[in-house]
């Protein structure tokens, strides 16, 4: 059976760029506000919470993990194919567009079994497959079927929290806990995945995803030897 562990970086895009009307309904909230302080705030994290979906944001990072092989692949932008391998060999990395990116996972998911991820159902499947229609490209898997049947997706948090019976934490949170080493060990956290963009820093994001996604395989593991029935 071939597992896969998946996780995505999203970027918003200019808020300037939408248009007039999508721009008043996202701060329609903000702009009821009387006191200017709340308004400001409600404002910057309207902005702030682009990222989060896939009409407002794109995808532009995609990383994989073969759990039997053990070998991960990360794609990022790139308006080229540049491709390198950490320093550790485990990792490959390739650049691509956004839409050839999305391609690239779907051709993955017709021969995968089996994806792993952490908050998947929630985030990751579903911009994924938005931003595939976006691109003109149609999923070979729907991956959004039954939540409690794990056969074709395993979502870590579903798993961890018994289907949001318990209180959610983050990644992060649950590495320290099972003592994996986190994503954020290296300095880089999923809030600042937007200014390392916009500092041209694409290659940072990369590497960051690959390495939420050989934590997610961690976690994984876990979960399989002490939680699965």
């Amino acid at each position: 059976m071939r597992k896969i562990v998946f996780d995505i970086e999203t970027c918003a895009f200019q808020f300037e760029s939408l248009s007039e009307s999508q721009r008043e309904y996202l701060l329609r909230y903000a702009e009821r506000e009387k006191d200017e302080i709340s308004k400001d705030e409600k404002i910057d994290e309207a902005i702030r919470f682009l990222s989060l979906y896939p009409l407002t944001a794109k995808v532009i990072a995609i990383g994989l993990h073969d759990v039997q092989k053990e070998k991960s692949f990360v794609y990022f932008e790139s308006e080229s194919e540049d491709e390198w391998t950490s320093e550790s060999k485990d990792i490959q990395y390739k650049g691509a567009s956004e839409a050839e990116m999305l391609k690239s996972f779907w051709r993955i998911a017709e021969k995968t079994d089996q994806f792993i991820s952490f908050n998947g159902r929630n985030f990751d499947i579903p911009f994924l497959m938005v931003r595939s229609a976006l691109n003109k490209i149609k999923p070979t898997k729907n991956l959004m079927s039954n939540r409690y049947d794990t056969s074709h997706h395993i979502d870590l948090l579903d798993q961890f929290t018994f289907y949001g019976i318990t209180k959610k934490f983050n990644l992060d949170f649950y590495c320290h806990s099972f003592g994996i080493e986190s994503p954020k060990s290296k300095g880089i956290s999923g809030m600042e995945v937007k200014t390392l963009y916009e500092a041209g820093r694409i290659k940072d994001i990369a590497v960051y995803c690959g390495q939420d996604i050989l934590a997610t395989a961690e976690l994984y593991r876990i979960w399989e030897e002490y939680l699965h029935f």
